[in-house]
């Protein structure tokens, strides 16, 4: 029985200490979303805040590090006339956009990209006047 804890005790130094190396070496798969480089993000084109006359504020479920925040931003900013920019603290992302946009939109591609919609809050709608 000693001599099976040994080994395993070997065992798991001789896995961290391969670990560390492959930290040192950029390889290791650090992020929750198993890559160790930093996603970019996707820019939207038209950054005149004028040209978005609606407003939205959703909750999201699933995002645990910067690379998911990155994820879910470049994910609404992949939707047509749609500006988005995460806040990861808050879990929440505020949405600008061309047009009219559905929860039902918000919610399945967020749940394309393994994203949940928690929250959908509408802070300007110019039809709604």
């Amino acid at each position: 029985m000693d001599k099976l804890i040994i080994a395993a005790g070997f065992l798991l130094i001789i896995y961290a200490l391969w670990q560390t190396i492959q930290k040192a070496r950029g390889r290791a798969k650090s992020s929750c979303c198993g890559t160790a480089e930093a996603v970019s993000a996707k820019k939207v084109e038209d950054t005149d805040v004028s040209h978005y006359p609606y407003r939205y504020r959703l909750s999201i479920d699933g995002m645990h590090c910067s690379n998911c925040a990155k994820n879910v931003e470049n994910t609404l900013n992949n939707m047509s006339g749609v500006w988005g920019k995460v806040n990861l603290g808050k879990k929440e992302a505020d949405v600008l956009s061309k047009h009219a946009v559905s929860e039902k939109s918000f919610a399945d591609t967020l749940k394309y990209a393994s994203y949940t919609l928690t929250g959908y809050s509408v802070i300007e709608d110019p039809d709604a006047a």
